[in-house]
C-alpha cells in the first residue's frame, strides 16, 4: 500500500536518504527545506505522516511542531521528529514536550525507518 509522506529537513543529503528509502518502499514522497510553506503544505495533502527534523533555520522543529498541534484541522497529524539530537533526554522531550507521535535518530538507516514506520496507526510497511 502506498502511502503519502511529508519530510521538513534543511540537510539535502538527509532528504534524499530518507526520500530514497521511503520510495524504495513504494511510498510517495514530498519536502520541505525549512518550515516556511510547510504548513500550508500539509493543511492542502493528506500525509500519512510527517518527518520533522529539530534543528532548522527560520524555525525550529518544537516550535512548528506546536504551531502544527494548534490548528484543528492537523491536531492528530502524525509527526515523527528526525534528528542528531539523539540522547534519552532530547528523545524524552520531542515526545512528551513537544508532543510528537514518535522520533526517528539520524542517521536514519533502512532498519530504523521501519521500525518507526511499523507503528504508523495504517500499520504501512
Amino acid at each position: 500500500m502506498s502511502e503519502h509522506f511529508l519530510i521538513i529537513d534543511d540537510s539535502a543529503i538527509q532528504r534524499h536518504l530518507l526520500t530514497s528509502f521511503l520510495r524504495d518502499l513504494g511510498h510517495s514522497v514530498d519536502f520541505c527545506e525549512s518550515t516556511i510553506g510547510a504548513l500550508d503544505k500539509i493543511i492542502n495533502n493528506s500525509y500519512t505522516a510527517i518527518f520533522l527534523d529539530i534543528v532548522l533555520p527560520e524555525q525550529d522543529g518544537y516550535k512548528f511542531l506546536r504551531e502544527l498541534r494548534s490548528h484543528q484541522q492537523l491536531t492528530d497529524q502524525y509527526v515523527i521528529l528526525c534528528s542528531t539530537k539523539s540522547t534519552k533526554l532530547e528523545i524524552d522531550y520531542g515526545l512528551k514536550r513537544a508532543k510528537a507521535n514518535d522520533y526517528l535518530p539520524k542517521p536514519v538507516s533502512r532498519e530504523s525507518l521501519s521500525e518507526v514506520l511499523k507503528k504508523l496507526p495504517q500499520r504501512v510497511k
